[in-house]
């Protein structure tokens, strides 16, 4: 292999595809980066078996071939250098990449190519077209609603629903549910459901870049995995198998007060309280009053032993019976973090109940919180 390329386009690669190497495995191989020839341009691949992320960057090839050379050293080489393009010369007989550009020059020890596993090609007659952008936004307001707790790998995942014309996004870790529905451009011939793992999705969002760009979603029969392909880029990860809970059941429906915010002023009282909750359990109190005619007042408080106590009021429109309700900040504020609109709505029914938390004007994102308890 021998290839020219530009300093930018293969640090920016490099540093798309390296979030998917495995840091630790038994096999030496997937700590590498693999840097093949493809039809005129240069692709670079990682994978840890679990996530795979391809990228294919712009070249002049000179000689076609492949190789794979550990990522993070080749990632932090490439970063130093100064020159605008990057030589690449593969030995094949001594397994070793020769890196040139400008006054440097550096010989980095591979692995045959031929011992990388190989990334599932698609099939890019079939799949299901998303806007890159709404697919993004949708992937920020669930995805980190998942657990984190190896132990319940199913909670690990989004569940991913293509039925009656609408994709759904679900994710839970048993504190809280955030659901997300967005209209398909085009319905399915038979409904979808698979559970996709967290991380991968929100890799996707952040491998892309362009909004006005399309994802394609390919499933591949059989193999228990799920490809999205974008113009320069692909992602393949493995889905989760398992029975992901019935998240429609936990949402209230018999809501009792129903309490509008401004979103940036109670996010800025979450933050400030949670300044003082995190140094004790992490909770806050929510004091709803209403003041009849007049706007009502919600209390955003907080108190630890340790730091000190917090208070913030926040006008707000009130409509129904006074409340008392405890959350943990964090997962109130993390929700707000992703709510785009200027108001949102709190709703609850007791103080032992699950609250929602609504957009005010977007139907499409609910997000549900398990209260604390009132000490």
């Amino acid at each position: 292999m021998k290839a020219s390329v530009s300093q930018q386009s293969l640090a920016h690669g490099l540093s798309m595809v390296s979030r998917a190497v495995s840091p630790r495995s038994t096999l030496p191989v997937l700590a590498n980066v693999l840097i093949a020839t493809d039809e005129g341009r240069l692709r670079l691949s990682a994978t840890n078996l679990e996530l795979g992320i391809s990228c294919w960057i712009p070249a002049q090839i000179e000689e076609e071939g492949a190789i794979t050379v550990p990522a993070r050293t080749f990632s932090d080489y490439v970063n130093t250098l100064s020159g605008e393009r990057v030589q690449l010369t593969a030995n094949m007989q001594t397994q070793s990449l020769n890196v040139r550009s400008a006054a440097s020059t550096s010989d980095i020890k591979g692995i045959d190519a031929n011992e990388y596993p190989p990334m599932p090609a698609p099939d890019l007659a079939n799949g299901v077209t998303f806007k890159a952008g709404e697919l993004k936004e949708m992937i920020q307001q669930v995805a980190f609603a998942a657990s984190t707790d190896e132990a319940r790998p199913v909670l690990q995942g989004v569940m991913v629903s293509l039925r009656d014309g609408e994709l759904t996004l679900a994710a839970t870790d048993g504190f809280r549910i955030s659901v997300r529905r967005a209209p398909l451009a085009a319905s399915l011939a038979k409904p979808l459901e698979m559970i996709v793992p967290a991380r991968a999705l929100t890799e996707l969002a952040r491998i892309a870049a362009d909004p006005e760009a399309e994802i394609r979603l390919h499933i591949p029969s059989g193999r228990g995995q799920a490809i999205f392909r974008l113009k320069d880029a692909e992602l393949v990860t493995q889905l989760i198998e398992g029975n992901f809970p019935d998240y429609r059941a936990i949402i209230p429906r018999a809501l009792k007060t129903h309490t509008i915010l401004t979103t940036a002023a109670l996010l800025a009282a979450c933050k400030q309280a949670e300044i003082i909750a995190r140094e004790g359990n992490n909770v806050i109190r929510v004091d709803v009053r209403g003041r009849g005619q007049e706007p009502g007042v919600v209390e955003i408080s907080a108190q630890s032993e340790e730091t000190g106590n917090s208070e913030v009021q926040l006008d707000a429109n009130i409509d129904g019976p006074d409340l008392t309700i405890a959350f943990n900040v964090r997962y109130l504020r993390e929700v707000l973090d992703v709510i785009k609109t200027p108001s949102v709505a709190l709703e609850t029914i007791a103080h032992n109940a699950p609250a929602v938390v609504r957009p005010v004007g977007d139907e499409n994102f609910v997000h549900v919180i398990m209260p604390m308890h009132l000490g």
